[in-house]
């Protein structure tokens, strides 16, 4: 009877079946009854259909005989089910089959359908499209060996049956017809990993993809029909994907999979990453093994991703420049496990401390050090803050930073704000702690190391009985008003940060059992990087879900004293994987903004220049204005954009600075020699280039000016400023520029700065040898001292075009003029124009004859 009730059902549904797959380059994530496509070669994966069946689909396989995926159901019992392209389904019942735990699938090039769950037991079904047994029990067989396993897949190239152990990391090799099983050794890139590896794939050359439920991690085992034992297998980490549970793969197995070629300069396989930046590459090629990378100290993390508090973090930063500040590691206080670790703690006001909630002895660190950033109390939301250093072999190799807050979720990740200062998002999506996922971001630093980021927060619920569990790409997604404990996790090793979450999770529930989770799922159109220049912010987009738009909104000040200004536009991705968009923003400060498709989770991220500030520690500023530039800067310099004007009243100092950066990162500005700026105010202005591997501030590199009350462009040579160690100034690692003026013989004095046009830049500038060494036909000018105008007087031997260069005291060339000289003597009449009084250098510059350097001197 069951058998005609299914026949009906066949024959009223599978006018729908009439479109297979035929071999896409997909592969297909099945989890719960939800269906993904996954692109391998970067791990991103998208929803392509959500409930299309009634119960959970698991062994989900590529039928190489008719196209479709097939997978085993929970509901209706004993079911198989066929889906099509559109996925539309038809359901076969097989009452052979046992019940339930039908998990591991494939289906072989003949069409036969390989079922398989706990035990040695598996099922033949036969699912060659023109058998008149189509659909049904074909034979029940044992393998030899039980083992732990999750999924399996045919190898196109040898026709046998792979998959990998639980717990051991052993590749077998199996001959699906007759139950045969070799052990193949363990996989190396997989050894002392505890993975569950629910999802495997082919490609069409032998390459087994191995997918690890808890990280999503893709691993590849190179030609694997060639593999005799672990010495001669060659496997490695592939791409980083999405967690996931209750789940299985099926994919074509004779389409290909692209591949990066990891020394070409090119991205070959179309995922954003080229080369030694592409996973697929670590350890090949001269690549560096990707768990190698080193991972910042959380000392140096916490600041906020947004624009409330910048003028209070901009003045911790600089405070830290100022006193020489440097965590030091190896001084560093040691954070010892305590009698009471792991273990409920009881009292007043709950009892258990920050440390109570950081794991010790879990990612097998030599030693773990307090690094905690305790200046980041009272200019953030953080009221305790406690973070360590996880070290190994005196490196950093993950870090927690703890912060707690009370009145909301602390308003910083580091997947926020570290992508427009020249950090990349290379991949976002998920990994599994407790059975929940979790958001996890793979970011590649500004010095090129990596390091996987995971960020949570607990809060106190049921009248502070039990904790609650928050993850969010997005902030606002957090409850308000509540306190938190917030955790931002950071690691070079995957496998760690998972350890190190799931150890927090249970140091939690020890202190209030954990009775609920909120987690949002991650984002499937992000920036990958950004940058801001001269009015222009330029994004690379990953859009992994091929949407064809997003909208842009944002918030943006023009200066560090604006208010916010709203904007929105639409950017349009034509459903590309990799977009590189320009959004004129125009000149700003700083800017935070959204973009999304409105469906699924938007992508944030917040942005700030480096900042203008003043240090008034002994002096009080009446005035502090930011403007924008007046002018637009060359491409060919390094504009330090906004113009300031500051007055203060002071019996010491009173300084004004500029970070080159929001974090006071150094940047290389070694290809330029001069510092140019327009300026005015009161007396001599000290101007400091503060050199990150300088540690005594008084040794930074500084010259000086003479202010006027009218504003005069200066042009400082590289070779002006001076240090006490008595070496000259190599600039590939400035912070920030620092302007003091000092107040004469400690009597309060009002002092005043306006600085205008700020930029780094190459100079044509006079050697000390074009003066010294004077060789050549006399040069003269009359008048001299001259006021507005002077004559230069010389004789030329041809008839030619020489040009006059005009140097002042500092070497720099502030004139440039063209003339047309004729055999014998010449007068070349010079205007004085806007130059200000003081010694000046004359040259002529002759391809015909050597003339010698004139000293001007303008009244």
């Amino acid at each position: 009877m069951k058998k005609l009730i299914l026949l009906l059902f066949i024959t009223s549904a599978v006018y729908g079946q009439d479109t297979p797959f035929n071999c896409d380059y997909n592969a297909y994530l099945f989890q719960y009854n939800d269906v993904y496509a996954i692109d391998l070669a970067s791990g991103n994966s998208y929803q392509v259909a959500k409930d299309v069946t009634q119960g959970t689909i698991n062994a989900a396989a590529y039928n190489p005989a008719d196209g479709y995926i097939w997978g085993s159901l929970s509901f209706p019992s004993k079911s198989i089910v066929r889906i099509g392209k559109d996925f539309s389904t038809l359901i076969f019942y097989v009452d052979e089959l046992p019940t339930n735990g039908r998990y591991i699938g494939d289906v072989s090039a003949n069409g036969v359908y390989y079922l398989k769950g706990g035990g040695t037991t598996y099922y033949a079904i036969d699912l060659d499209p023109e058998s008149e047994n189509y659909g049904q029990h074909k034979a029940t067989l044992d393998l030899p060996l039980n083992i732990s396993i999750h999924d399996w897949a045919f190898n196109a190239v040898d026709g046998q049956l792979y998959t990998v152990e639980k717990k051991t990391n052993i590749l077998y090799r199996i001959n699906a017809e007759t139950g045969t099983i070799k052990s193949l050794g363990e996989v190396p890139i997989l050894s002392g990993l505890n993975y569950t590896y629910g999802a495997v794939y082919f490609d069409a050359s032998g390459r087994f993809y191995v997918s690890a439920n808890q990280t999503g991690t893709i691993y590849v085992i190179q030609n694997v029909q060639d593999v005799n034992s672990a010495a001669d297998m060659e496997s490695n980490l592939f791409a980083f994907g999405p967690s996931s549970s209750q789940n299985d793969g099926a994919r074509c197995p004779t389409a290909p999979v692209p591949q990066e070629i990891c020394d070409n300069g090119i991205d070959d396989d179309g995922d954003g990453l080229i080369d030694c930046e592409d996973p697929s590459c670590s350890g090949y090629a001269g690549c560096p093994v990707i768990e190698t990378s080193i991972s910042s100290s959380a000392n140096e993390g916490g600041l906020e991703s947004n624009n409330r508090l910048s003028e209070l973090i901009n003045k911790r930063n600089f405070n830290r420049v100022k006193r020489n500040y440097n965590f030091d590691k190896a001084t560093a206080k040691r954070f010892k496990k305590s009698a009471t670790y792991g273990k409920t703690v009881s009292g007043k006001g709950n009892g258990f401390q920050l440390s109570d909630f950081i794991p010790l002895e879990v990612v097998n660190e030599d030693e773990a050090i307090e690094s905690s950033p305790t200046d980041l109390i009272g200019i953030t939301n953080a009221k305790e803050v406690y973070s360590v250093d996880y070290m190994k072999h005196n490196e950093a190799i993950a870090s927690i930073l703890l912060l707690k807050t009370d009145n909301g979720v602390y308003e910083h990740t580091k997947y926020i704000c570290d992508r427009l200062l020249g950090a990349e998002l290379v991949s976002v999506s998920t990994i599994e702690i407790k059975e929940q996922q979790f958001i996890k971001a793979l970011i590649r630093n500004i010095d090129g190391s990596l390091e996987f980021v995971l960020s949570f927060s607990a809060k106190a619920i049921d009248n502070d009985t039990n904790f609650a569990i928050e993850s969010h790409w997005n902030l606002d997604k957090y409850q308000e008003n509540v306190g938190f404990y917030n955790f931002q996790i950071w690691s070079n090793s995957l496998d760690d940060l998972v350890k190190l979450g799931e150890e927090v999770v249970t140091l939690l529930d020890i202190q209030k059992p954990v009775t609920s989770y909120n987690n949002s799922a991650a984002p499937t159109v992000f920036v990958k990087s950004g940058k801001y220049r001269n009015g222009k912010l330029d994004l690379q987009i990953v859009n992994t879900n091929k949407t064809t738009s997003v909208v842009f909104d944002g918030g943006l000040r023009t200066t560090e004293t604006e208010t916010v200004e709203m904007v929105s536009t639409n950017i349009t991705l034509d459903e590309h994987y990799i977009s590189n968009v320009e959004v004129d923003a125009g000149s700003l400060f700083d800017v935070g903004f959204r973009i999304g498709d409105g469906v699924n989770t938007p992508d944030d991220l917040f942005l700030s220049d480096g900042p203008w500030g003043y240090d008034d520690a002994q002096a009080n500023v009446t005035r502090f204005d930011v403007a924008p530039n007046t002018t637009t800067f060359n491409e060919d310099v390094y504009a330090v954009e906004r113009d300031i004007t500051l007055e203060a009243t002071t019996n010491n100092y009173v300084a004004t600075y500029r970070a080159l950066t929001p974090k006071f990162n150094p940047i290389d500005l070694s290809e330029f020699n001069s510092l140019k700026l327009e300026a005015k105010g009161t007396g001599t202005l000290i101007v400091r280039l503060v050199k990150e591997g300088i540690s005594n501030w008084e040794a930074q590199y500084k010259t000086s000016i003479n202010l006027t009350d009218a504003i005069t462009e200066y042009n400082l040579m590289f070779s002006d400023f001076r240090s006490t160690n008595g070496t000259p100034l190599q600039a590939h690692d400035v912070t920030s520029i620092v302007y003091t003026m000092l107040a004469d013989n400690g009597e309060t004095q009002t002092k005043t700065m306006t600085l205008q046009q700020v930029h780094f830049a190459n100079t044509e500038a006079l050697s000390v040898s074009d003066i010294t060494e004077n060789q050549g036909e006399t040069l003269l000018a009359s008048p001299n001292p001259m006021r507005s105008n002077t004559t230069i007087l010389f004789n030329a031997k041809v008839h030619e075009t020489v040009t006059l260069k005009m140097y002042n005291q500092m070497g720099a060339l502030v004139k440039e003029i063209d003339y047309s000289v004729n055999r014998g003597e010449n007068n070349l009449p010079l205007k004085r124009g806007q130059l200000s009084s003081g010694m000046y250098f004359c040259k002529i510059v002759s391809s015909q004859n050597q003339y010698q350097t004139l000293k001007l001197l303008l009244d």
